[in-house]
């Protein structure tokens, strides 16, 4: 069929008084062409209006299609077995040009970006090779979006005192923020709505204020929207982590500065230079950094135990030995665990990477040698005891070593019988006990016992009370 360049041509040399065979000679068609077009009078194609064969079944494909739950091929089974003689490749077209199976191919937009306008921060799972096992790890990235300079740390899992660690880091990497920090819709930052409507957690808020940047989440279902930083992740996984081992979690990040200095130094065709170049114009445009910021961490309140530890993340970090039993306060920070009694700091440890069953003990957390812990405090029986009768002292710390334990329930059974017999039988029992080292408190009570007998409750004497017999 002729297109419509080719007819109207066809008109033109008719208009100018040329015959049908000369135009046909002229273009290289057919005079019976020249003809038909000469006829039509028009340059515009005519559309052919073909009989569908999918037509002849309209109702039973619309029927099958949602009983077969959108698989054609099992509808054009059904329509086989029903007679049909339609074609697989037939039904397909009748489908596509109908509308049935797909959704019209809406056009892609763009997104373009000024310098230092916006940034895109997202986290994705990969696998590294860590200490000769294959670990999961969550990828953070941050990128900025005019100059498409790239950051990236791993973590063990990310959660909101990661997040501010990373952004902090990456944004010393960068040496300022742009004014915006497009995310999705994580828990992380976010408190509660979805894009315009999103509302960060205050903690995240104030720590963008500080920084000079606003986070702002895309709308949902809109993924596009953050394709800055969601793209690299697929060059990031069969480039970063291809063929490269790590020792530990810090030597994984250490590299990853240097692949990204590597990255961002590389010239892109997209780019027609490299993102340092491009980013040489930004950075005048990014928020410059406050002069001094406090270090991020993550604060627990813990009580040291009676080894002299505390437990962060299931790893233990030792505290003075002076502190057992105290509450301490304990900041964790991206690479050290500090402790503080008050305002005062006794302890800084290197972060371990050990899992559940690491330990940090520093030297000078552990007493002198040969010099012991500090004495354990009397038990509260031993001292009501001694308030109630300090002259049995020396009962009680006799009957402590030969209780078992601590003592606590032989203590607590001399307690009872101080309160509910009278004080002087108990005392002198109490004391006959210890001249002969009798701490069967059985028998203490027995004495106890037969004391009270004797004093309240006296046998009848011999004397009749001097009456004389008549």
């Amino acid at each position: 069929m002729l297109d419509q360049t080719t007819r109207a041509a066809i008109l033109r040399l008719r208009l100018e008084g040329h015959g049908a065979r000369r135009i046909a000679s002229t273009i290289g068609i057919s005079r019976n062409a020249v003809r038909q077009v000469l006829r039509a009078g028009t340059a515009e194609v005519p559309r052919l209006d073909r009989p569908e064969l999918g037509d002849a079944h309209r109702e039973e494909i619309l029927g099958l299609y949602a009983d077969c739950k959108g698989n054609l091929v099992r509808v054009h089974e059904k329509l086989r077995d029903a007679g049909a003689t339609l074609s697989y490749q037939a039904l397909t077209a009748f489908c596509r040009r109908h509308g049935l199976g797909r959704e019209p191919v809406k056009p892609s937009g763009q997104y373009t970006f000024g310098p230092g306008v916006e940034m895109q921060h997202d986290t994705s799972p990969h696998d590294a090779k860590i200490a000769g096992k294959l670990r999961r790890v969550q990828t953070a990235s941050l990128v900025l979006c005019y100059s498409r300079m790239i950051y990236i740390q791993c973590v063990q899992s990310f959660t909101r005192f990661a997040c501010k660690v990373f952004l902090a880091d990456a944004l010393r990497y960068f040496a300022g923020s742009a004014h915006r920090c497009m995310i999705d819709n994580t828990h992380v930052v976010v408190l509660h709505g979805t894009g315009k409507d999103m509302v960060p957690v205050p903690e995240m808020a104030a720590f963008a204020d500080r920084y000079g940047f606003t986070f702002v989440a895309h709308e949902k279902g809109d993924a596009n929207r953050s394709a800055r930083v969601e793209r690299p992740f697929d060059f990031i996984e069969n480039n970063f982590f291809a063929g490269r081992e790590f020792s530990d979690l810090d030597d994984l990040n250490a590299q990853a500065v240097t692949w990204c200095d590597k990255v961002n130094a590389a010239s892109r065709r997209s780019l027609h230079g490299s993102a340092r170049e491009l980013f040489a114009a930004e950075r005048p445009h990014l928020v410059p950094l406050p002069i001094w910021t406090p270090e991020v961490y993550l604060l627990h309140h813990r009580i040291v135990d009676v080894e002299g530890y505390v437990s962060v993340n299931s790893c233990r970090y030792s505290a003075p030995w002076k502190l057992i039993g105290r509450q301490l306060e304990v900041r964790e920070t991206k690479a050290e665990v500090m402790i503080f009694e008050g305002p005062r700091l006794v302890g800084t440890h290197r972060k371990t990477q050990a899992l559940g069953q690491g330990r940090a003990t520093l030297p000078e957390h552990r007493p002198p040698r040969g010099q012991g812990g500090t004495p354990s405090a009397p038990a509260v029986e031993e001292r009501q005891l001694l308030e109630a009768a300090p002259e049995i002292a020396g009962y009680i710390t006799a009957l402590k070593q030969h209780a078992a334990g601590r003592g606590t329930v032989a203590l607590r059974r001399l307690q009872r019988l101080l309160r509910e017999y009278p004080r002087r039988p108990v005392i002198e029992a109490i004391r006959a006990a210890e001249t002969y080292g009798l701490f069967d408190l059985e028998r203490l009570e027995r004495m106890v016992l037969r004391g009270i007998a004797r004093d309240f409750f006296p046998q009848d004497g011999g004397d009749d009370g001097g009456h004389d017999d008549e």
